[in-house]
């Protein structure tokens, strides 16, 4: 017999985030956002280690940022899976303004007040040069990744993108605070689960590397 209200009950979207496999810019510390950096040697492997990994689990669609280091991950990832890559701008990394193209050693020296706020995880405001706020990235994240679970319910579904926005995804599924200090690894090509379900988010598992031998872990900002 059905139970009553069954067919109500929403149901459960399951997404596997993965952040880019490694660049250059992430090995030597250097504030990436919007540039495109291609992936380097490793990161190219990183992500071939991934799709095999990954080969047995179904997805019944898959999205990346549109940027080069997380768009060649998810086609690594997808090449031989019936479903394209659908681009989705709005996974893009956080655009760091003026930090951008510097490594943070040489962000700090150069721009010391406007680091100071942005270490200091400042929701408000904006990094200067056309930089995002941290609650204006939130938000361009969350309408994302909710969006996409909206459109796949019942459904798994694979997501590449950023450290940035894994650090959002992770705070909003744990609903733990924006300004709070990061206390969970977000390393390059690990494994990530997070699920919409009746209209909350939550966390599943984080962090997976095991199909990987060496990741750097993400520092805010690659």
């Amino acid at each position: 017999m059905e139970r009553p209200h069954s067919h109500h009950a929403q149901l459960a979207c399951r997404i596997c985030l993965v952040r880019h496999g490694e660049t250059d810019w992430n090995v030597a510390r250097r504030l990436q956002g919007h540039l495109d950096i291609p992936l380097n040697e490793n990161g190219m492997a990183q992500a071939a280690s991934t799709a095999r990994h990954l080969e047995s689990l179904h997805f019944d669609a898959a999205y990346s940022s549109d940027l080069q280091r997380a768009w060649l991950t998810a086609t690594a990832i997808a090449a031989q899976r019936p479903h394209a890559v659908q681009s989705e701008p709005r996974l893009r990394e956080r655009h760091y303004g003026i930090f951008q193209g510097l490594t943070y050693d040489e962000a700090m020296a150069r721009h010391p007040e406007a680091y100071a706020r942005f270490k200091a995880r400042d929701l408000a405001q904006p990094i200067p040069g056309d930089g995002e706020s941290l609650v204006g990235f939130a938000d361009r994240v969350t309408a994302a990744l909710t969006q996409i679970a909206q459109r796949h319910p019942g459904e798994q579904v694979l997501v590449v993108t950023h450290g940035g926005v894994l650090d959002i995804a992770h705070r909003l599924a744990a609903a733990k605070a924006l300004e709070a200090p990061r206390d969970f690894t977000i390393p390059n090509a690990a494994l990530n689960w997070i699920a919409l379900e009746g209209g909350r988010w939550r966390l599943i598992a984080w962090g997976d590397e095991s199909h990987l031998v060496a990741a750097l872990d993400e520092l805010p900002g690659t």
